[in-house]
């Protein structure tokens, strides 16, 4: 019954996010939001914005860095969950 459950749970996360891949534009379509606005912006306004003459070292420290620190607490998160999981199984005798 789990497993069925577990199945379930999964396809239907996976049609749920399939569904709302749907609306994304075009890969490379340059008329997307992406291309007219954030991309010329980045691109002119980097080093005023930031004082870093090296765009790639600006986007990641500065326009990503808060994307990176979320993306980091979530792995962190992840990695003390599974730490705390199997203690518990090793403490039970599992």
């Amino acid at each position: 019954m789990r497993q069925k459950l577990a199945l379930i749970t999964v396809v239907l996360t996976g049609i749920v996010l399939i569904y709302g891949t749907l609306d994304f534009p075009d890969f490379g379509d340059r008329s997307s939001p992406n291309y007219r606005h954030v991309i010329p912006r980045w691109t002119q306004m980097t080093e005023k914005e930031s004082g870093v003459p090296n765009m790639v070292t600006s986007g990641l420290a500065n326009y990503r860095g808060y994307d990176t620190l979320g993306e980091t607490s979530v792995i962190f998160t992840a990695g003390i969950t599974v730490i705390l999981l199997l203690r518990a199984r090793k403490e039970e005798g599992l």
